[in-house]
């Protein structure tokens, strides 16, 4: 396979799609490529997977009192990916963010911990990032808290952007 053709497959798996519904407005995502991309935001981008990676696990052991957590392979580096995507226009970028990470069943959120890149900075955005967990292999929350021993996760999910220093609607993105 050319590298070319290779680029060209990265780009279309680092690419993220808005519901423009959602947006009120239209496509916000873009198309990146390993040409664009800077080594800061590479490092930030390994950061922030470590992160959310620690926050997962801790939450096995802690709130969702479960031994084991699947997700879809590749989960969460796009989920990074797509936090930074949401931080480029913020005055402190991903540095900025306080991120918050819920998992969703049956309409009921559990928290399952918050990330924080940078403590030297007062937050300027908060990103909730709700993960869905998948309803076949886990028919509810109840049974989860009762004592289940393995949860999955969905390849679907919502970021929701919230600026602390605005008075302007929360932003809401869904991503399939």
């Amino acid at each position: 396979m050319s590298s070319r053709s290779e680029r060209g497959k990265l780009a279309e798996e680092l690419s993220f799609r808005a519901d423009p519904k959602m947006l009120g407005h239209g496509r916000l995502g873009s198309e990146c490529s390993l040409e664009e991309e800077e080594p800061e935001e590479s490092s930030f981008h390994l950061s922030l997977s470590k992160h959310i990676k620690k926050c997962l696990c801790d939450a096995k052991g802690g709130s969702l009192h479960c031994q084991e957590l699947r997700l879809p392979s590749g989960m969460i580096s796009r989920v990074a990916s797509d936090i930074l995507s949401c931080s480029e226009d913020e005055p402190c970028g991903i540095r900025g963010a306080l991120i918050h990470l819920f998992i969703e069943s049956v309409g009921t959120l559990l928290k399952l911990g918050s990330v924080v890149l940078d403590d030297s900075l007062t937050p300027t955005f908060e990103i909730s990032v709700v993960l869905q967990s998948d309803r076949s292999a886990w028919p509810s929350l109840k049974v989860l808290l009762a004592g289940g021993k393995t949860v999955s996760i969905r390849w679907e999910y919502r970021l929701i952007k919230r600026k602390l220093y605005s008075s302007a609607a929360p932003t809401e993105l869904q991503f399939d």
